[in-house]
């Protein structure tokens, strides 16, 4: 039974670090820290290798409870009580928890507040487009993170952010802003621009 215990401690980290890179920008959001966002998403080419050993883990330590124990010959009745660590239960739930982790980067961005920019359109407000190549985003949680300190700008019109794409789309008003405290902003969370385009 400890041997399964192990299987089961080693699938529950797997599941963590399979998504780290994209759990990473959540915690930062709720310690108010915006520039660790970024620390592990180096992780992100292992995501699928750290994914299919937590399925193997996970499976073998289902395959170990579930095969049938071998018994005694003796007809005394000395069966112990399960501790709850070794029951079908607990690896029910470790199964379920590790689920959920390995699909975080799937529904992360339910954790970041709705955070639209305040406008205040002036008419015939002079307007900029950028389009800025960030490295580093690996997830729909980079996506909402980049936007979540973007937003916090004054001037912003328009934003889209695209972790497949690696770039970010903004429109805004140059009396508010302008294209540097827009690329600080995106370095704040911890992201590298590479390419900065203006129109």
């Amino acid at each position: 039974m400890k041997k399964n215990n192990k299987f089961i401690g080693a699938g529950v980290l797997t599941a963590i670090a399979a998504s780290l890179c994209c759990i990473t920008p959540v915690l930062a959001l709720m310690a108010g820290s915006s520039g660790i966002a970024s620390v592990f998403s180096w992780m992100d080419p292992f995501r699928p290798y750290l994914i299919g050993l937590t399925v193997l883990l996970i499976g073998f330590a289902w395959y170990q409870k579930l095969k049938p124990q071998k018994t005694d010959d003796c007809i005394c009745d000395t069966a112990e009580k399960q501790k709850f660590i070794q029951t079908k239960s607990f690896l029910g739930i470790v199964t379920v928890f590790t689920a959920l982790m390995i699909a975080f980067p799937y529904y992360s961005k339910i954790f970041y507040p709705e955070n639209k920019s305040k406008l205040i359109i002036v008419d015939k407000a002079p307007t900029h487009q950028a389009t800025l190549k960030i490295k580093g985003m690996t997830c729909e949680a980079c996506e909402e993170h980049v936007k979540h300190e973007v937003n916090k700008l004054a001037g912003i019109l328009t934003l889209s952010v695209s972790y497949t794409n690696r770039n970010a789309l903004i429109t805004f008003d140059t009396t508010q802003t302008n294209i540097k405290e827009i690329e600080k902003a995106v370095e704040k969370t911890g992201y590298k621009i590479t390419e900065s385009i203006l129109k």
